[in-house]
């Protein structure tokens, strides 16, 4: 087995407190890394460095552990740039207009999904993800929720069924008779291919009661739960999340004393979404405030057609730091780590020996320089995760159509 070690980084962010300064970020200077089988098998100073089979000097450059984007939605057809443009004109965000991206993605064929998805990860990967949770959602009939999930299953493994999404035109009459389509036939097609259950608990989406139905419903089939929660204003979401003792709850935006005092109690992640409210022109989530209350907050981006069509996690994590009062530390510990601990894959996000050799090297001296510097394309080379063009399944055979 070929070993290589990576010398000569000027700064290497571990994530890994007991390595480095002792920090969450766990920190090394003038640092190396030796990478074999695609796992790191050691970490530490140039100058202790071990010999390898091969080595690559970075010349100063800073590494840190890949992004880890535990929130997005990939698998949809048609454009909403429109509706953005009508908000940026004072028109409020709703979330009606996820209805006018199912009806395109329900016109769209298997293939042109899955090239669409295909596009949006190696963009991903280009800005440094390499772990990212794909969504359905924009099917809404057995069917297509079962395809989308077949299509985002090709690229990885942390796929979720969000047939709760709104309750489709169909069903406007009927939201009870969708709730049993979404916990009966529609989850019985898609269970195989999915990870996670989710559901937009929120006015004009789903109520806490059938939240609860359809989370309980995915639980039984062995899937763990997620939840979309107080984005458009205070409701029952969050707390729900931490009554059922979810591993994260995303969005939280419009949170109270109560809502903060449980997410702390119970663990529960807070995953915070900033490119929504950049796109929506919303009040951005206080994670100040949950920081200081010992909330464990994750940074992701939301990428999907309607209220944040940016897959740039170095773009959120500026986000988070500018409007959301977080420190660049804080914010690139929350794009890494805490995504990687929202997905409950205690195995990413950092850079320790054993662990997976998922990285990216900055074009700059100092991790810092993620947020001083929006919007300059610092990552120079990904390495480790998905590849940049995943394979193209047939979605058909899977699903037997």
């Amino acid at each position: 087995m070929t070993s290589l070690l990576v010398r000569g980084i000027g700064e290497l962010v571990t994530n890994d407190p007991a390595l480095g300064d002792g920090s969450p970020l766990g920190r090394l200077t003038d640092a190396a890394l030796v990478v074999e089988g695609g796992r790191v098998a050691w970490v530490g100073t140039t100058t202790e460095a071990p010999a390898a089979d091969a080595v690559e000097d970075l010349g100063g450059r800073t590494v840190v552990p890949g992004f880890v984007d535990s929130h997005s939605h990939l698998v949809f057809a048609g454009d909403r740039s429109a509706e953005f443009a009508a908000r940026m004109a004072g028109t409020a965000y709703s979330a009606g207009g996820i209805r006018t991206t199912v009806a395109a993605t329900r016109a769209a064929t298997d293939e042109q999904l899955t090239a669409h998805v295909a596009k949006h990860v190696a963009e991903m990967r280009r800005q440094g993800t390499t772990t990212v949770e794909i969504k359905s959602g924009y099917g809404l009939t057995v069917r297509d929720e079962a395809r989308a999930l077949a299509i985002a299953r090709t690229f990885t493994e942390e796929t979720t069924f969000l047939g709760a999404h709104v309750v489709p035109e169909e069903y406007a009459d009927d939201p009870a008779g969708y709730v049993e389509l979404v916990t009966g036939p529609m989850l019985t097609a898609v269970a195989g291919h999915a990870r996670w259950i989710d559901v937009f608990c929120e006015s004009g989406a789903f109520d806490a009661d059938q939240a609860r139905t359809i989370l309980a419903a995915g639980r039984a089939a062995g899937l763990a739960g997620r939840l979309h929660a107080n984005q458009l204003g205070p409701g029952p979401g969050v707390q729900l999340a931490c009554e059922l003792e979810l591993v994260a709850v995303d969005h939280c935006t419009y949170l109270d004393d109560r809502d903060v005092a449980a997410l702390g109690d119970t663990g529960t992640i807070a995953t915070l979404l900033p490119g929504v409210e950049f796109s929506t022109r919303s009040p951005y989530p206080d994670a100040r405030r949950l920081l200081d209350a010992g909330v464990v907050v994750a940074l992701a981006s939301d990428c999907n057609p309607g209220s944040s069509y940016t897959s740039s996690m170095p773009l959120c994590l500026a986000l988070a730091v500018r409007e959301m009062r977080m420190t660049p530390a804080e914010a690139l510990w929350s794009a890494t780590r805490g995504g990687a601990l929202a997905l409950a894959r205690d195995e990413l996000g950092r850079l320790s020996p054993g662990g997976p050799a998922h990285y990216v090297v900055l074009d700059a001296p100092s991790y810092v320089h993620l947020a001083y510097r929006p919007g300059v394309p610092l990552v120079l080379d990904v390495r480790g995760g998905p590849t940049p063009e995943p394979p193209r399944a047939d979605p058909n055979s899977q699903l037997g159509l």
